[in-house]
């Protein structure tokens, strides 16, 4: 259902992306570049986080990039990663598969400024084994969603 739901949030935008079905799993950011053939950072990975204020949030990131507390808290204020089985009721996607199109919450989408690394990304596409390339410009306008500067600075 949950690959289901991205293929429909596509079509429903008339937005033409093609979806990547893998027969390997592409779960984890490590066997997502593998399988993809790049490097972990082009993985945009899709974090979801309760704030202090009830709100959940979805954060997308390059795949190898950490969340900075500080620069969080000051973006958000406090926050916590939800647990697995939050995240897959929330977002209709199991996890390895999170992704910020075509969930079953409508959630706020913030694209953390390490995307912007790469003229193409390759976040997941609703399930453990698809993804889609896209450009971090294009997520963010499809998504509705904010540039933001919550992950530490390479070294």
């Amino acid at each position: 259902m949950s690959l289901q739901s991205v293929k429909d949030f596509f079509s429903d935008r008339n937005i033409h992306i093609d979806i990547i079905e893998m027969n390997v799993s592409t779960a984890t950011v490590a066997l997502a570049a593998a399988a993809h053939g790049v490097e972990p950072g082009q993985i945009a990975k899709t974090l979801a986080f309760k704030l202090s204020d009830g709100r959940s949030i979805l954060v997308v990131a390059k795949g190898d990039a950490r969340i900075d507390n500080k620069k969080f808290k000051d973006t958000f204020g406090k926050g916590k990663m939800l647990g697995l089985e939050e995240v897959a009721v929330l977002t209709g996607h199991p996890v390895g598969g999170v992704c910020p199109f075509g969930l079953a919450t409508p959630l706020p989408v913030f694209l953390d400024v390490s995307l912007q690394a790469y003229d193409e990304v390759i976040p997941a596409a609703g399930s453990v084994n698809s993804a889609v390339k896209i450009s971090p410009e294009l997520m963010l306008q499809i998504t509705q969603g904010q540039w933001v500067d919550v992950c530490q600075n390479p070294n």
